[in-house]
């Protein structure tokens, strides 16, 4: 009799395990959301420091040669010590003494824009 007793409590009751899915259920339904946002502030991040790095490469292309490229991806290599990070495109315009580039990643959900020399960082809207 004491072992049909043994027996009978393994395991888990069909409550108990309904009850571990809804946990996981409502804990997944918190995090998904989450993790999705962190990945766009991370996508967002990469394409504003490849473009404050893309400012600092066009300010060493000017020390060299006096003037500023009118298409970043020139400076793209070891020269300039200019690398993007995968998904992030750049591009850029020349307007007299003063350039202007832009970034984004393929993923992000903004557009980073920076006027130089000296100029800050701004998300476009």
């Amino acid at each position: 009799m004491f072992t049909k007793m043994m027996r009978k409590n393994e395991g888990f009751t069909l409550i108990e395990l309904m009850i571990v899915i809804a946990i996981i259920g409502i804990l997944a339904a918190i995090a998904i959301p989450q993790f999705s946002a962190y990945r766009m502030r991370s996508y967002n991040a990469a394409s504003e420091a490849d473009l404050r790095n893309a400012a600092t490469a066009q300010e060493a292309y000017y020390v060299d040669t006096q003037k500023y490229l009118a298409n970043p991806n020139g400076l793209i290599g070891t020269t300039y010590g200019l690398f993007l990070s995968q998904g992030v495109t750049i591009g850029g315009a020349l307007s007299g003494a003063q350039y202007q580039m832009s970034a984004y990643h393929g993923s992000g959900n903004k557009t980073y824009q920076i006027v130089g020399p000296g100029g800050s960082v701004t998300a476009l809207p």
